[in-house]
């Protein structure tokens, strides 16, 4: 049988899934800087096979696969929904509705009811912010090197607890919140701070903010679960700490699926598999 592949063309990354000779889901993925590795890979590996592609960048993959001909598309919010429900039902995850957050190079947020989904909007902070960010104020460059700095550093001289503000006075929410990320670097003048600190910093940054717009789209919606979801998240246990640690404060059930960053890869794979 011809393998089929679905191809998510990221910003950062280029994700893959594929069915092995076992009928089992497989998953790879490179740098989307170097498409011609990608090309390499099929070539060698999957010569024969179909492929269907999603993503921001699919049409400059395509390009670079142009001996590949009429590589088929579908719309990249579809494939990565598909992809989720995919995994839900998998895990046999059956929420009546769920807010979905896709922590890509930046994230998108959906809902989703009976297997409609609607995107509701996003913001810019997410996996690039993480790179950008932390390259600036560290100058490191590599994106494993960071999340494994990060997860050495501590956010105490970096950011202000509510608790810092109010000390001995009574609080009006809980202490333990963050007042002001990177506030506590303009009221401490100390030099204590590591690169693994300004790492963890930018962390919290992109998971308190994720986490709280979820929060209040799942708030106005009347939504309980919130999917996080996105490449971002890969091997990356400290933003997933932060990120269920500020959602389960605010009442909200978040889960984190086992092939997040995936998502589109799989629902690629799928449309492609469904032709057949």
């Amino acid at each position: 049988m011809t393998t089929r592949i679905g191809i998510d063309a990221g910003g950062t990354l280029t994700k893959i899934a594929y069915w092995n000779e076992n009928n089992e889901m497989v998953f790879d993925r490179f740098l989307s800087s170097d498409f011609q590795k990608v090309k390499e890979w099929i070539e060698s590996n999957h010569p024969n096979a179909s492929i269907c592609v999603t993503g921001g960048r699919a049409e400059q993959l395509k390009v670079h696969l142009s001996s590949k001909e009429d590589i088929p598309y579908i719309v990249e919010f579809d494939a990565t929904m598909n992809g989720v429900m995919y995994q839900m039902k998998q895990g046999s995850i059956e929420p009546k509705a769920a807010i979905i957050a896709n922590i890509g190079t930046g994230t998108s947020i959906h809902i989703l009811q009976n297997n409609i989904h609607k995107r509701l909007g996003g913001t810019g902070i997410g996996g690039g912010t993480l790179l950008g960010l932390g390259m600036a104020l560290t100058g490191i460059s590599d994106f494993e090197e960071i999340i494994k700095q990060s997860r050495e550093g501590s956010r105490t001289e970096i950011d202000v607890l509510v608790s810092d503000i109010y000390k001995n006075n009574k609080l009006p929410i809980k202490g333990t919140l963050t007042a002001s990320n990177f506030g506590g670097i303009s009221l401490n003048n100390s030099n204590n701070r590591s690169s693994s600190d300004l790492l963890a910093g930018v962390q919290g940054i992109i998971g308190e903010v994720v986490a709280s717009l979820c929060i209040q789209v799942a708030d106005a919606h009347q939504v309980e679960d919130i999917i996080y979801i996105g490449t971002t998240l890969e091997d990356n246990e400290l933003l997933q700490q932060i990120i269920e640690s500020y959602t389960v404060l605010k009442l909200k059930k978040p889960t984190f699926l086992a092939k997040h960053g995936y998502s589109g890869a799989i629902g690629a794979l799928l449309e492609n598999t469904k032709k057949y």
